[in-house]
């Protein structure tokens, strides 16, 4: 976007207030219309300029385009907001929208409530309790989801994509909330699923030459000890005397897993398995991307399959391996990719306990890439996964509906974690009557000001929907308020429903995520009253 002047200085009250003002509402402004089932699009211009606009309707993405305001007091407020919305996006990937409406709503009432006289500090404080309170009402109304056709019509509930929605509620009510779904292209124009039984990981042979078939380009092993290791392999003598071990103990197949073999060793494992039927030894790539991760992968085959890991790093070697220190499984594969374990012989105690420390580092974890590293630990671990093959005509079309599988396939499983609420703005709506008892029972001025405050920006996502969907927001605000407890306003229908029967549901994560962003950002925001600009400020970040 443009760039603003490189003048240094100090912006006070009231001038700050009505810059950063500016500034939120651009941002949001911009990303409303992508609110509910029938979002407007927001088109953004592409940086090189000869390329035709991206049209987008994700509320996160557009707040990520927009990179700098001309008004340097705007843009303050711009940004604000803007990394408040991406954050959300990148914890829970959905409700960014939602979350913008509610924030410009808290801080334009809260900024007039403070420009009449009111104290922000304080009313920061009672937004914050107030907001304590919504969240309770919100885990209070959280609902479970289970089977397939539940989990069908909350899929097609954030992705409005019928056949996509069908395979993930089956999908996901075979994996589970934790199990393993990756996504690919596919080859056709519709989606497919596969399931693949056991764990895998992505790896690949180390010699191509022994893949034993030659159509799928793939290797099975039977009843097979695994040798665990990252050692790079070069010496063929010592991978001859674990050879000599495993064969002096009857074991038909040895699946080695290393981060290198030299040309020797490949060929001396080549010559070893030259009557397969007698006995077979393949290799494959140690799995993980680097020393820390490949630690993790080593210490789950292990787990699985009861072996003893070989790390280079604490001065393993092959000559000091000892028989005992292979692990067992009752199959394994390799092909160009993969790496897969069925039926791993480990001590399933071992097993469950890892699980359980999994789950639990999983729930303290706040990062997100943290989290999805954890989450796909363990649905390896699971056994079971599936894979969801997208296809399409067109490079575009393939890439859009890929993206879309991915977040709500991610969404899915944040509701299998941790529920579900009405949705359409609905479970917002009804947190007003706990603020409203909140409010009878307060002579506070700021107190009563900030719930109010919060009553009002409660209402501003389902109106946001209507009005998005060609409807008068207070209208059906009203008809929702007449209508019997459970039903709101479906914008697809125009009508008013019952949305648990009806599908139309939130991922109670993502709702929850929304109006923390919201009011924590939003109060804060408030208390701001003095904009320092820096000179040239695209230069400074780089200085110490």
């Amino acid at each position: 976007m443009m760039q603003g002047h490189a003048i240094p200085g100090v912006v006070f009250q009231p001038r700050s207030q009505r810059g950063m003002q500016r500034g939120i509402n651009q941002i949001v402004e911009a990303v409303r219309p992508t609110l509910g089932p029938r979002p407007r699009i927001v088109a953004v211009e592409n940086v090189f300029r000869e390329k035709k606009p991206e049209f987008l309707d994700k509320g996160g993405l557009i707040a990520r385009r927009i990179i700098q305001l001309p008004d340097r007091d705007a843009d303050m407020g711009a940004m604000l907001v803007r990394h408040a919305l991406w954050r959300v996006h990148e914890e829970v990937g959905d409700a960014t929208a939602t979350a913008a409406v509610m924030f410009q709503a808290v801080y334009n009432r809260g900024l007039h409530y403070v420009a009449a006289g009111g104290n922000a500090v304080h009313l920061r404080r009672y937004l914050e309790a107030g907001l304590h309170e919504i969240l309770q009402e919100l885990d209070n109304r959280t609902l479970p989801v289970t089977g397939k056709e539940r989990l069908a019509r909350l899929a097609e509930s954030l992705c409005f994509d019928p056949s996509l929605a069908k395979l993930l509620g089956e999908i996901f009510d075979i994996v589970g909330e934790y199990g393993q779904v990756e996504i690919r292209r596919g080859h056709g124009r519709e989606y497919e699923r596969q399931y693949v039984e056991g764990m895998y990981w992505s790896s690949k042979i180390l010699s191509p030459r022994m893949l034993t078939d030659q159509i799928k380009l793939r290797t099975d092993l039977t009843n097979t000890a695994i040798l665990i290791s990252d050692l790079e392999l070069e010496d063929p003598r010592p991978v001859m005397q674990v050879l000599d071990q495993v064969m002096q103990r009857d074991i038909r197949s040895l699946l080695i897993v290393a981060n290198k073999l030299s040309d020797s060793v490949i060929a001396l494992l080549l010559s070893a398995s030259r009557e397969p039927q007698k006995f077979q030894v393949i290799a494959a790539l140690t799995p993980g991307s680097g020393p820390v991760e490949q630690g993790a992968m080593m210490q789950e085959l292990s787990i699985l399959t009861g072996g003893r890991p070989v790390i280079q790093a604490a001065g393993d070697t092959l000559r000091s391996l000892q028989i005992d220190d292979l692990g067992f499984a009752r199959r394994a594969w390799v092909d160009r990719s993969y790496l897969g374990i069925i039926g791993g012989k480990g001590d399933p105690r071992v097993l469950r306990t890892h699980m359980a420390n999994l789950r639990a580092a999983f729930k303290a974890a706040d990062d997100p890439q943290q989290r999805t590293k954890l989450q796909q630990r363990i649905a390896k671990l699971m056994g079971g996964s599936a894979t969801l093959l997208v296809g399409g005509s067109t490079e575009t079309e393939i890439t859009a509906r890929e993206e879309l599988a991915r977040q709500t396939s991610a969404l899915v499983r944040a509701a299998l974690r941790e529920g579900v609420l009405p949705g359409g703005g609905l479970a917002f709506l009804a947190c007003r009557q706990r603020l409203q008892r909140l409010f009878q029972t307060s002579s506070d001025p700021d107190q009563q000001a900030a719930i109010k405050i919060l009553i009002r920006a409660l209402e501003e996502p389902l109106r946001t929907i209507a009005a998005n969907s060609g409807y008068d927001g207070g209208t059906v605000l009203g008809q929702v308020e007449r209508a019997e407890q459970g039903c709101g306003f479906d914008a697809r229908s125009g009508g008013i429903v019952d949305m648990a029967q009806a599908g139309i549901l939130d991922v109670a994560a993502a709702q929850k995520a929304a109006i923390r962003c919201a009011v924590s950002g939003a109060a804060t925001a408030l208390t701001v009253d003095v904009l320092v600009h820096k000179k040239n400020p695209e230069q400074t970040s780089a200085k110490p």
